[in-house]
């Protein structure tokens, strides 16, 4: 199976929504990530994705930025790995 072959179509971001890589955990829900427009964030993971969707280090996330506070975000979504070659891949991600 080639590339062109597994190319999957992948939740891409929304408005708000940039592509982000987790750089630590910090407990209690909140994890601190890089995001792909400079920004460092400290994130908070939902309760719906808690015990759910597990996030670890250098998981490829979409995080929705506070309106009233840009240093913090929202994950909105987890990648797989394989979804995340595919963005670094197509140059979403670095």
């Amino acid at each position: 199976m080639s590339d062109s072959d597994s190319r999957n179509d992948l939740r891409m971001p929304d408005d708000d929504e940039v592509f982000a890589v987790v750089t630590d955990m910090l407990g209690a829900n909140r994890i601190k990530v890089r995001c792909m427009d400079g920004t460092e964030r400290t994130a908070r993971i939902p309760g719906r994705m808690q015990k759910r969707i597990w996030i670890r280090e250098d998981d490829v996330v979409l995080v929705d930025p506070w309106d009233w506070q840009d240093e913090k975000a929202d994950v909105t979504w987890r990648y797989e790995k394989q979804e995340a070659d595919q963005l670094r891949r197509e140059g979403h991600i670095q």
